[in-house]
């Protein structure tokens, strides 16, 4: 995976600056970037979200499974430190279709039934393990994300982009109301649309549509999710296989 990371990295460079780091997105080209990628992933999602790590991910503090070694790693990396210095402050986990079905299927699919899928035409691109050092999270950190993104897309041909996003917690009352206006709001099409497997199905229609309060739905749903709605993002059905 990585000849294939050194061949597709150099389309995809963008770059920008700010007042105090100079910080470019690329593709990972190394094991030592991966690894990288993998301790920030493990100090957002477990030391700074509350995440229950294995004994292993714990031990080494990294987060990482066996997908890793089959995707890209978009990474967005401050290079205020100098020459030899590498400090990866963002990060995007990028599997193609291609890839997923030649090794271990997608990530989603333990989550969902993907199958509807495929009936939407072109290349696949799921997404995920998408994360932001604290200290590093504005409006122009998500832009340049997004231009990696972009130009990963246009490389690549991908025509739909996928994957798992979260709440937090587990409580359906404390995100009744966004749930419920996704559901109602931004659901994708019946052709294409994948379904929740039954183990792990949440119902999202928890109020009719004139019970929900769109200010408080907003203040409900993660800036991740907020953000994939302004770029044209929908959401799998409520409703799970049998």
């Amino acid at each position: 995976s990585q000849d294939i990371a050194q061949t597709d990295v150099h389309q995809i460079r963008g770059s920008g600056e700010t007042k105090d780091s100079a910080l470019i997105v690329r593709l990972a080209d190394s094991e030592r970037e991966i690894d990288a990628a993998q301790a920030l992933r493990y100090r957002v999602f477990y030391e700074n979200m509350g995440a229950m790590p294995s004994q292993e991910v714990r031990t080494l503090e990294r987060d990482f499974d066996a997908f890793d070694p089959i995707c890209d790693h978009l990474l967005i990396i401050d290079r205020s430190g100098g020459a030899g210095s590498l400090k990866v402050v963002g990060t995007y986990r990028l599997m193609r279709a291609g890839r997923a079905k030649a090794a271990l299927g997608f990530y989603s699919d333990s989550e969902f039934d993907l199958s509807p899928l495929r009936n939407y035409p072109g290349e696949h691109l799921e997404l995920g393990r998408s994360c932001v050092d604290p200290d590093y999270r504005s409006r122009f950190v998500l832009q340049l994300l997004w231009k990696g993104i972009s130009d990963y897309l246009i490389a690549n041909d991908i025509s739909l982009m996928f994957g798992c996003a979260s709440f937090p917690g587990t409580n359906l009352d404390d995100m009744a109301h966004a749930l419920s206006m996704l559901h109602h709001n931004h659901r994708a099409s019946d052709a294409w649309r994948p379904v929740a497997r039954s183990d792990r199905h949440v119902p999202m229609n928890l109020l009719g549509a004139d019970a929900v309060d769109a200010r408080r739905a907003l203040r409900e749903i993660p800036p991740l999710i907020k953000g994939y709605l302004r770029i044209g993002g929908v959401i799998r059905s409520e409703e799970h296989t049998s």
